[in-house]
């Protein structure tokens, strides 16, 4: 759970305009986008995904390689993932947790009409430091 960088191949598409994008050091991550602004951005999500994905499945993340060498009208950019950011963004799925408090906060609590699960997150992200 981290911060990324990895080149990635950015090749025009003469027939449409787009532009496809490949990361060599992330087998199979590939996307498109509709222009350079859009194919970076793709390039983004995809790399965050990826890198995910593999973090949840507890696999190895490779180390990021030298930038290849291509030829026009191929160009090198180095992409940018972050998979905290992409989590949070994605994968709001509710986890049941369950916990112990003191039976008398637990009454004042209910008293009060607090959101259980609202104060734990808000609690949980502070003690994290993330948003």
């Amino acid at each position: 759970m981290a911060k990324y960088v990895y080149p990635a191949i950015f090749h025009p598409n003469e027939d449409d305009g787009s532009i496809t994008v490949t990361v060599p050091d992330l087998p199979g991550c590939i996307t498109e986008g509709k222009d350079l602004a859009d194919a970076i951005f793709m390039a983004e999500d995809a790399v965050s995904m990826w890198l995910w994905y593999t973090e949840d499945h507890h696999e190895p993340i490779p180390a990021p390689t030298q930038p290849p060498v291509v030829t026009a009208p191929e160009f090198v950019n180095y992409v940018y993932g972050d998979t905290d950011a992409y989590r949070r963004k994605n994968d709001s799925r509710a986890v049941k947790k369950t916990l112990s408090i003191p039976s008398w906060l637990n009454a004042r609590a209910e008293q009060a009409g607090v959101n259980f699960s609202q104060v734990l997150q808000e609690a949980l992200k502070e003690r994290l430091g993330v948003q």
